[in-house]
């Protein structure tokens, strides 16, 4: 059973702060300046450039990509690290679509994150194909014979819903389309099992609930049958077969090697790492139960508490992630107010307060208090403050 009062403890938050972000970025591991300091101290000042074989920097991305895999149903040697979420899925989504150059269709649906839909409509430009939006209820009915590619993000980032990963994926299949799946608000938060359902690409960011750090780099996972057959648009050297032959032509690596692109991070995957050593402690089945607990809990308080709240994430605790939205009319001066008094979620537009839920440091405390103070707020009306409706650039 994995313990997260240990858990709770290897996270830093601040003193009368209860947390419930980490859909967006999570919080700091404790360990995480000691293992960034000593990587500066010890590695890159130390050892310069020798640093890539001595210190393993170059192979880095393999390593860490090793320990997230188990989180996401994914085996040894299947994810790599490396670029940024869009930039690993315009690979996914241009492999995939390769793979099918008979098709035009890329299909994806509403309740996208829009970064996603912005990079597959640049890259349907680009290519002569076609990116069809669909509401996500009505996904499963648009899986037509003309489909190349079914792109999607497993978790709702605005309402929590959750897609059926495995039998959205069948129907794609008997389609004779390929799947790519989102897993920015699925890794970490719920029981995502890349190959049991039989997935094909798979991409997703480690700075929400991976607690990597602001602007952490991302990952990519590509099924063992498809991954000697991809061939994404987005060609690096250091996804050749060769980076140090320095060929002018390019000759993919094997496996998952050629989705890598640029030049590892190493001092954010330094971080990453001080998360993984969290993660490593922690069953996913066990993180699952105590995450539905504690949105459970969550909705239940707000309902009988905050009257005025309209739920707007599924009621079904397996239809949907670790998150929970409420609409209300002034969400975003709403979501300040509670800032304001150490409560920490965010706002969605246009009206949805958004709360996350992470095991690993969030309790049934944090949960009651976060009700409490909500339903303090909108029975005083304190939100309705000038400063509260100001906006600023992040929501």
């Amino acid at each position: 059973m994995t313990d997260f009062a240990r858990t709770r403890q290897a996270f830093y938050l601040p003193q009368g702060i209860t947390y419930l972000d980490g859909n967006s970025l999570g919080p700091m591991p404790k360990a995480a300046t000691e293992r960034v300091a000593r990587m500066m101290a010890d590695e890159w000042s130390e050892m310069l450039i020798t640093g890539w074989n001595r210190a393993g920097w170059m192979d880095q991305p393999g390593r860490v990509g090793d320990r997230i895999a188990r989180l996401i149903g994914a085996g040894p040697g299947q994810v790599v690290m490396g670029d940024t979420l869009s930039v690993k899925l315009f690979q996914a989504v241009s492999a995939a679509r390769a793979l099918r150059p008979d098709r035009r269709v890329i299909l994806s649906d509403s309740g996208n994150f829009p970064s996603d839909l912005y990079v597959a409509e640049g890259l349907a430009r680009a290519v002569g194909a076609e990116l069809r939006v669909v509401a996500p209820e009505d996904v499963e009915a648009a899986i037509t014979p003309d489909l190349a590619v079914l792109m999607l993000t497993e978790v709702d980032y605005r309402t929590g819903r959750r897609h059926d990963m495995a039998a959205l994926t069948a129907l794609a299949h008997q389609a004779g389309a390929l799947t790519v799946w989102d897993l920015a608000h699925s890794a970490g938060a719920v029981d995502v099992d890349l190959l049991g359902a039989d997935a094909d690409f798979a991409v997703g960011c480690t700075y929400k609930y991976l607690n990597g750090g602001p602007g952490a780099p991302a990952f990519i996972w590509t099924h063992p049958r498809l991954e000697d057959q991809a061939q994404p648009i987005l060609q690096g050297w250091l996804g050749h077969a060769a980076p140090f032959a320095f060929d002018l032509d390019y000759r993919p690596a094997p496996g998952i090697q050629r989705m890598r692109v640029g030049t590892p991070p190493v001092i954010a995957l330094a971080a990453l790492e001080a998360a993984m050593d969290v993660w490593d402690q922690v069953e996913m089945a066990d993180l699952r139960a105590a995450s539905i607990a504690l949105s459970e809990r969550f909705i239940a308080g707000v309902e009988a508490e905050c009257p005025g709240l309209i739920l707007n994430s599924p009621r079904d605790p397996a239809r949907r992630g670790s998150q929970v939205g409420f609409r209300h009319p002034q969400g975003y001066a709403v979501m300040q107010a509670l800032i304001a008094q150490g409560v920490i979620g965010d706002f969605r537009a246009p009206d949805v307060l958004r709360f996350g839920f992470a095991p690993l440091y969030n309790s049934a405390e944090d949960v009651d208090h976060a009700v409490a103070v909500l339903a303090c707020i909108l029975r005083e009306g304190s939100w309705d403050r000038p400063e509260f409706h100001r906006r600023a650039a992040v929501t």
